[in-house]
């Protein structure tokens, strides 16, 4: 099941949801998309959302710089491009920054997976069925001390105590290359295959969280060159509820009646750098991905121990399948189309 905490509520409570993908560009691996909601209680509903970096300070930054110039024992929660390091990094493992930002904050709610099943499990990500996914699970943590994790997770808890904000969910959607392929051709784009995952976790955020005497506020990266997302929402919520407040190439804003809750989406360029739940979905989604390629790359190491692993972007996938050198059925179950 996802994270999800149920504590009693008192006065309106902000639900501050932030939903984003990683994995649009690669040609190998899956795609994913990841929502992360965070709860401000007592929040007026006419107010604009908080700024959750300032809120949660001093125990989070909101980039690598700040974090290095500082105390290094906050958690830097940041578009999750901003935080994985190059693979080739020598000094530090890829992943410490995303695998410390997403396990701290799971165990700050009292979720600790020890491993990548568990936190896939936790996530409710559900890796597709291909063999390259199976095996054992990975020891977590990968790329950090037991210790960092448990200082992070004991900073967090506190800001959480002291702010009156807390996670209340995260979730990540899987989508594997042949699922990516089928969709692919039914909906004609990547960033409508993107779209169908948003809509699925619409749905989820509508259907848990709207709610009389609660306001939502969504915010999810842009779907490709889209400007408008009406007819998107009308897949969750009667057309007739929806009104266009903006609609912009920065920003689209709609209002949505009679839901129960009092709600507002958005879709904006650079949601990452300026909504928190943005951001660690954004993480939750990259940690995930990261984790599926481990497994590819150990399934096929296998098979040919000297084949040097891919992140599966074009260039250098195709040096890896040319390495690989697959059999025309299994090139055509890696591949993804788009």
């Amino acid at each position: 099941m996802p994270i999800r905490l149920n504590p009693v509520r008192s006065g309106v409570a902000l639900i501050y949801c932030g939903i984003d993908e990683a994995g649009y560009g690669p040609m190998l691996g899956p795609l994913c998309v990841a929502r992360s909601l965070f709860v401000a209680e007592d929040h007026p509903a006419d107010a604009n959302v908080p700024d959750l970096w300032e809120r949660l300070a001093p125990a989070v930054c909101r980039t690598l710089k700040e974090w290095r110039a500082g105390d290094r024992s906050r958690v830097p929660i940041a578009d999750s491009k901003r935080l994985k390091l190059p693979n080739d990094s020598v000094r530090q493992h890829p992943l410490r920054h995303l695998e410390r930002g997403v396990l701290a904050a799971m165990a700050s709610i009292g979720a600790s997976p020890g491993d990548d099943a568990s936190l896939l499990t936790t996530l409710n990500a559900h890796l597709p069925e291909a063999s390259w996914y199976g095996g054992p699970a990975v020891t977590l943590p990968l790329a950090n001390e037991p210790d960092s994790i448990a200082l992070g997770a004991n900073l967090l808890a506190h800001a959480f105590r002291r702010s009156g904000v807390r996670l209340d969910d995260a979730s990540c959607r899987v989508i594997g290359e042949q699922e990516f392929n089928t969709s692919l051709d039914r909906a004609g784009s990547k960033a409508a295959v993107v779209a169908d995952a948003v809509v699925g976790h619409l749905r989820s955020v509508r259907d848990r969280y709207g709610r009389d005497g609660e306001h939502l506020r969504i915010v999810c990266d842009r779907l490709g060159s889209r400007a408008g997302y009406g007819a998107l929402l009308a897949q969750v919520w009667d057309s007739g509820a929806i009104e266009t407040v903006a609609e912009s190439p920065a920003c689209s804003a709609y209002a949505v009646r009679g839901c129960g809750a009092t709600c507002r989406v958005l879709f904006m360029t650079e949601s990452e750098s300026r909504h928190l739940p943005v951001a660690f979905a954004s993480m939750a989604a990259k940690l995930v991905r990261e984790l599926a390629m481990r497994r590819l790359n150990r399934y096929f190491a296998m098979r040919r121990p000297e084949l040097k692993p891919t992140a599966g972007y074009v260039q250098d996938a195709r040096r890896w399948l040319e390495d690989l050198s697959p059999t025309g059925r299994e090139r055509a179950a890696l591949v993804r189309n788009a």
